[in-house]
């Protein structure tokens, strides 16, 4: 067999697919009601796999193997052959996904979390999947949802919150899924799919993999009737899938609030509530104007809405609080305080929550506490990505006074590692080596400092985030 033949170049590959992904998009967003009927070829399509391939090889969990043993990185030097026998197998439909392997992850509560590995074939086909599927998708999904969507993040979220918070939407729902991806209902997902996938090969194959069984740490082989195994490539789409219901409910109500319930402003004034859904995977909260009894009974309602898709709330963490008490969402604290300096004039602040201030702290705390065989430089290179990515993530906010003592805590750490070090050198030797300044640095090599991070206020992007496969003038205008 020719392994070379059926394959394009990394370049051609990822021109061809972008081009299919935007037909898709564009057809599925000028037709509302249209079914796809014809996905599958583009599945096993040599474009898709050899692009699904590269994601899949190039991203952390190549590291990791599935129930095969095979990592992905092993299977690098003889893809070519990897993927013309997943496009054979695919084309006969001869393909069947294997059990995932599981991993139990420990959570902050003490608990642990299952954490489930595919197959590299396995992921490759998924990654495939959703190559197709994600463009379809996304011409139906509404704004109010941001996790794992192209373009968006969590500071979309937070923005929209402060937002909302700054404007009157003081009661807030604090929403918590127990169990969302292992309680998801199979049949929910694929119901909801049906209504824009109508090709049974696609849905057979992502049922196949919704069924494919979980091998756990003890070895015993365990099915799966119902959730997305977290881990999978194609398990936070299915979940966005499977979601969207609250996501429809929740727009429509407040599409009604303003169109045919007279304006917003109105309602306000005659006692009735308004209430907006922001939503990031699985983590949700409702921004309500009104009552705390009038944001208790959506509390209800979320669950109704969530019960055909298998769902249920979380009695014990699903919470109503007021803005003035404050909450913690997507790792930042949301709540209005007095501005300084004024008596009166009350803003809205978003910050650094205690809990990842905790987890980077025992980051630097645990990378500073290997041993002392490394150089000052190898010990940089440690640690200023962990603070280089912490810091950016939270800089859209009033994260200013943690950054400062975030950068006064690793500095100390770095500090006792150099004297563990050199435990007989003197200050002014160290000074002079390691200390330039009193900043640690070895080289061209320096202490990354979250201090020096400037912080500034998120864009709320709203309804005007774009998708990666609109068109130019689209996006320009």
């Amino acid at each position: 067999m020719n392994t070379d033949a059926p394959w394009p170049t990394l370049e051609e590959a990822e021109a061809r697919v972008l081009e299919i992904q935007t037909k898709l998009h564009q057809w599925a967003n000028n037709g509302p009601d249209r079914q796809f009927d014809d996905l599958y070829n583009l599945v096993y399509h040599p474009a898709v796999l050899m692009v699904a391939w590269h994601r899949v090889r190039g991203n952390r969990g190549a590291r990791s193997a599935g129930v095969d043993g095979v990592k992905p990185r092993q299977v690098a030097p003889g893809w070519g052959l990897f993927l013309l026998r997943l496009h054979v197998e695919l084309k006969a439909r001869t393909f069947q996904p294997l059990p995932v392997r599981q991993r139990m992850i420990p959570k902050s509560n003490g608990k642990l979390r299952g954490l489930g590995i595919p197959t590299a074939r396995d992921r490759t086909v998924q990654a495939a999947l959703k190559l197709i599927l994600e463009p379809v998708f996304e011409a139906d999904f509404r704004p109010c949802s941001y996790g794992f969507r192209p373009n968006r993040r969590a500071q979309d979220a937070i923005a929209e919150i402060h937002q909302l918070a700054s404007h009157a939407y003081e009661w807030v729902l604090e929403g918590d899924i127990k169990a969302c991806f292992d309680e998801l209902s199979h049949s929910a997902i694929l119901e909801r799919m049906r209504r824009r996938v109508g090709d049974k090969r696609v849905l057979a194959l992502v049922k196949a993999f919704l069924k494919a069984g979980i091998l756990t740490e003890a070895g015993a082989r365990r099915n799966t009737n119902t959730g997305a195994p977290q881990g999978g490539i194609l398990s936070p789409l299915l979940a966005n899938v499977a979601l969207s219901v609250l996501d429809d409910h929740f727009t429509k109500a407040w599409e009604w609030q303003s169109r045919y319930s007279g304006s917003r402003l109105y309602r306000r004034r005659r006692g009735l509530p308004n209430y907006k859904l922001i939503r990031y995977a699985d983590d949700f909260v409702v921004m309500v104007t009104g009552t705390r009894a009038q944001t208790e009974a959506l509390r209800e309602e979320v669950a109704t809405v969530l019960a055909p898709v298998g769902l249920r709330l979380s009695e014990e963490k699903t919470t109503v609080v007021h803005i003035d008490e404050g909450f913690e969402f997507l790792g930042f604290r949301i709540q209005r305080q007095i501005k300084q300096g004024t008596t009166n004039k009350r803003l809205v602040y978003t910050w650094p929550a205690k809990k990842p201030l905790l987890t980077v702290k025992a980051k630097v705390r645990a990378i500073t506490s290997q041993g002392t065989n490394k150089s000052l430089s190898d010990l940089l290179h440690q640690l200023n990505p962990v603070l280089r990515g912490w810091t950016n993530y939270f800089r859209y906010g009033a994260s200013k006074k943690t950054f400062s003592y975030l950068s006064w805590f690793t500095w100390r750490r770095v500090i006792c590692w150099l004297r563990r070090k050199y435990r007989h050198a003197t200050w002014k030797q160290l000074r002079r080596r390691y200390l330039p300044g009193w900043w640690p640095a070895q080289g061209w090599t320096s202490l990354f400092n979250p201090a020096a991070v400037p912080v500034t206020r998120y864009r709320q992007r709203g309804n005007t985030i774009p998708t990666p496969w609109q068109p130019a003038e689209r996006k320009a205008s």
